[in-house]
Formats: structure tokens, C-alpha cells, sequence
């Protein structure tokens, strides 16, 4: 059993306009946006991008400043999944953008050298158009490549995300749909064993690596975080360098009740697939969460709720998740605290609005 053909389909189509964008000149821009996009299309975006509407927004705001900045742009897909989450389909992506950075670009100054801006996408298809299109681009990690660092020191490795172990991440093939819903039932038993976890017991790091997680991680798992950060190896690498600070800081009690609108702790998801040895969540926002401890990101306690833009996309292996890539809007969580990165860069360059 396989998954229907317009699942291969929206992936075709996506892959190929993106890229078409991407390395669009001036002039084609906005017919090759035209060719994937619905006109009323909504476009979610990692901060500065925010929110946006339409065809003319997206092009305008999106895409004819990053080509301005970057003429040779090019766009370098390490993964392109896909599949249906109540009745919507969606194709989910992870990869780079390159290109020489030319012209200044958010008030980070120009280079002259090459730069690779990392993306985790998902896009909602509809009779093979884009509808919305949610893209998490890593700025932080952008703004560390131009020279600068703005925030306290990632505890995980800073670098570029490699593509998938076994280099099959670019399925345009069918699928069975046993295995992919093998692979998306996984992740979502993993992701419970997370919610389920009750950080004020005060139990620390030997309860988070003995707690249920571990039946679902391989040894030599790998967890790609965002800049800030960092990426780590290993169960052992994934709670010293992220989750033990991150549930210090962010503790996570099942028994809680939550406020009306707030949501909860856990996934707030619009998109959950599966698709092969791959699968693929995002939430915008994904995570509702009360900032009460300090060390997180070098910032001390404010007692805030606040929200995380996240994606999680994932590679099983033999029943095991070996490899996670988390694309995490950080100048986003920042700015809830108080903390706005890009205004540190325009300080720190001289430039401003």
C-alpha cells in the first residue's frame, strides 16, 4: 500500500517552483511565484517575516530583498517529504539557501562571502497550489556566519545541518504507507513520552535520561538544534546541552491546569506526517510555555508566558529515530523577552531604520 499520486505530485511541483524561485531573475520573479502560489496565498514566516498575505507581500517582502542581497541565490533541498494531516496536504522541506551575500540584508552588513541560510519548511497544497506556506528560516545562524554573535554561547555545536544519513531524503518515489505511518507513529509516541515527563519533581538529568524517551532514540542518534543552541549526539548530548537547561527553565507539570487560550505545554500542531522512513510536525505556535528559570539562552527569569514557533523532522532507522533537524524561531522567543537581536546588529554596525 502506497500513498495516493498527488502526494508525489504536490512534491514535484513544490521542489521545482521553489527552486525556480529562488534563482529567479528580477523580471521572473513574480510569474515563477505566480506558478506555485495561490493569489491569496498566506505566507508564516520566522521573524522579521512574521505574518503576510498574498502574492505581492510575499514577493515584495520575502523573496525581492533576499535576491538583492544574494544574485546568485540558489536553493539546495536535503529533504522534500510529504503527506496529509486532517485533510489537508502539505509538503514539508528542509535545506539551505546559497549564495554570495552582496548587499546588506536586515541591517546585517554584506560579506562578499558565501552564505548558507538554513529553512525548514511546510506547505499546504490545494489543486496543486501553495495556500500557505510556513518557513522557518534560521537567522540567528545567518547573523553568526556574518560575524556577529549576539547572545550567550550555544551549549551544542554551531555549524551547518548535514542532510539525512542515508541520503535518500529527497522522495519522489512511492512510499508504503505502513512504513510511513510506522515512522509518524514514533515520533508522536516520543513526543508523548516528552509531555508526559514532570519536570517539578525536581528529578533532573538522570530522570530524563532514564525516563520512557529513551526506548525511541537510537544510540548514535543525532539532534540538529537551531543556532543558539546547537546540535548534539546522542541521548546523553541531547539532555546535557539541550533539554536538561531548556526544562529548567521551561518546566513542563501534565497535572497543570491551563489557561483559557493559552494551550498547553505540549504540541499545538497544524501539520503531523508521515512519508517512508520519514516524519515531520510543526505548530505555529508549537509550544506554550512559562518562562520561570534562568540560563536559557544567557537570560535570567521573567516569569512570562511565551511561545515557540517549531518544526521537528525526523529519520527512523529500524524502529529507532536517528536523526532530528528543529527548526525554532529563537529571535522570535527573544523578542517575547525583551530581547531583539536584529536591533542589537543595527547597534553594533551603525545602522539603523
Amino acid at each position: 500500500m502506497i500513498f495516493q499520486a498527488d502526494n508525489l505530485a504536490n512534491k514535484r511541483a513544490v521542489w521545482s517552483a521553489m527552486k525556480a524561485v529562488a534563482e529567479s531573475s528580477p523580471v521572473e520573479l513574480g510569474s515563477n511565484l505566480s506558478a506555485i502560489y495561490h493569489p491569496d496565498a498566506e505566507f508564516r514566516g520566522s521573524h522579521p517575516w512574521n505574518e503576510m498575505r498574498g502574492l505581492h507581500a510575499i514577493e515584495q517582502q520575502v523573496w525581492a530583498p533576499l535576491l538583492q542581497s544574494f544574485p546568485d541565490l540558489e536553493r539546495r533541498d536535503s529533504m522534500v517529504i510529504g503527506g496529509s494531516y486532517e485533510g489537508r496536504d502539505y509538503v514539508g522541506m528542509v535545506g539551505h539557501l546559497v549564495g554570495v551575500f552582496r548587499r546588506d540584508w536586515n541591517g546585517i552588513p554584506a560579506t562578499e562571502q558565501v552564505m548558507y541560510l538554513r529553512y525548514g519548511e511546510f506547505h499546504q497544497m490545494l489543486t496543486g497550489k501553495i495556500v500557505q506556506s510556513t518557513v522557518l528560516l534560521d537567522v540567528l545562524d545567518f547573523i553568526r556566519q556574518a560575524g556577529f554573535w549576539p547572545i550567550a554561547p550555544s551549549l551544542g555545536q554551531e555549524g551547518m545541518w548535514p542532510g539525512p544519513i542515508s541520503a535518500d531524503g529527497l522522495l519522489f518515489t512511492p512510499q508504503d504507507a505502513a512504513e510511513s505511518a510506522a515512522s509518524l507513529k514514533l515520533t508522536m509516541d516520543m513526543q508523548a513520552s516528552l509531555g508526559a515527563h514532570n519536570d517539578p519533581l525536581l528529578q533532573g538529568r538522570e530522570a530524563l535520561l532514564d525516563m520512557p524517551q529513551k526506548q525511541f532514540w537510537h544510540p548514535k542518534m543525532m539532534w540538529y538544534g537551531p543556532s543558539g543552541i546547537g546540535t548534539t549526539r546522542s541521548l546523553q548530548g541531547f539532555v546535557d546541552y539541550h533539554q536538561l537547561p531548556f526544562r529548567k527553565v521551561f518546566p513542563n507539570d501534565p497535572n497543570r491546569p491551563h489557561p483559557p487560550g493559552r494551550g498547553k505545554h505540549g504540541g499545538s500542531h497544524y501539520v503531523r506526517i508521515g512519508d517512508g522512513n520519514y516524519s515531520a510536525t510543526g505548530g505555529w505556535p508549537s509550544r506554550h510555555l512559562d518562562h520561570v528559570g534562568g540560563g536559557w539562552l544567557g537570560l535570567g527569569a521573567t516569569g512570562r508566558a511565551v511561545t515557540m514557533r517549531v518544526m521537528d523532522f525526523y529519520l527512523a532507522d529500524q524502529g529507532l529515530i536517528r536523526e532530528n533537524w528543529v527548526p525554532i524561531d529563537i529571535l522570535n522567543v527573544l523578542l517575547q523577552l525583551d530581547v531583539d537581536v536584529l536591533e542589537r546588529v543595527r547597534e553594533q554596525f551603525g545602522r539603523r531604520r
